[in-house]
């Protein structure tokens, strides 16, 4: 199994010692320093019924009480930026109840670890971003805090911390021999090596596996498709406005707007009647 795969990320990271050996590296601490990691309900609570639900992939709250989010997103979603605000805000925002005070709001991260490249300009396959006072030109609180993992970038020179460059390295694996050879000398991933032996041997997991990993090859060319078709659409209702206008100001008569649309006259008469409404 590639741990690229978001299936597979999600249960690796449901043991506790892998979960702490990566939020360890992404906070630049040691593992005995995270403590105890939980995992958290994933659906965030609603305040109104109309409101949008905010689903997390892997909700952790350490022992100190600060909360990751932890995502592998596999493909480019539309509106990622702000996605990733909107859950890390819902994230936030979830920790206090009424009348509690807004002291009790502890550090809230979201980990995006990405199978596409976010940030093109630049080589830094990690980043760190934070709420940024731009007259002080310094940090405005890091209560917020975002990271981002460009796992494609790692195919040119990798810039950023060593110990998250083993973890995006294991994430990209795409064999076992590649696999194996990455997690050599570091315990956490090695368990997470293990892990990945033990689910590819287990019958119902393979086909869970195999069921999402098909979703994701089947996604690219289905969105394609209806991208070109979207467009094959829009040209033609482009098309069939512009003649109905020119209908409309008597530059063509309904027969030659009829003819030019590829219409019978009374379906171009119906379709010049839509428009108008």
């Amino acid at each position: 199994m590639k741990p690229s795969v978001d299936w597979c990320f999600k249960e690796l990271m449901r043991n506790p010692k892998t979960r702490k050996g990566f939020i360890a590296a992404l906070l630049q601490i040691t593992p005995e320093e995270i403590g105890e990691t939980v995992l958290l309900e994933n659906e965030l609570p609603k305040e109104a019924e109309e409101e949008k639900q905010g689903i997390l992939d892997v909700h952790v709250c350490l022992a100190n009480k600060v909360q990751l989010d932890m995502e592998m997103q596999v493909l480019y979603v539309e509106f990622w930026d702000e996605r990733l605000i909107f859950y890390l805000s819902k994230m936030y925002a979830a920790q206090i109840k009424e009348g509690e005070s807004y002291g009790t709001l502890q550090k809230c991260i979201q980990v995006s670890v990405l199978n596409f490249v976010r940030f093109p300009k630049d080589d830094f396959c990690y980043r760190t971003i934070h709420f940024w006072d731009e007259m002080a030109k310094e940090m405005y609180t890091d209560k917020l805090e975002i990271q981002v993992l460009e796992l494609p970038k790692l195919q040119k020179e990798a810039i950023g911390p060593e110990d998250v460059v083993e973890w995006m390295r294991f994430f990209r694996g795409q064999n076992k021999e590649e696999l194996k050879e990455v997690a050599k000398g570091n315990e956490y991933l090695e368990g997470a090596y293990e892990d990945l032996v033990k689910m590819s041997q287990d019958d119902k997991k393979r086909l869970q596996y195999e069921a999402r990993e098909k979703a994701i090859l089947d996604y690219r060319p289905n969105m394609e498709g209806a991208r070109k078709k979207g467009f094959q659409r829009g040209m033609i209702q482009g098309g069939q406005a512009m003649l109905v206008q020119l209908y409309q100001k008597n530059r063509l008569t309904l027969e030659e707007a009829a003819e030019e649309a590829k219409m019978t006259v009374e379906e171009f008469r119906k379709l010049a009647e839509h428009f108008s409404d």
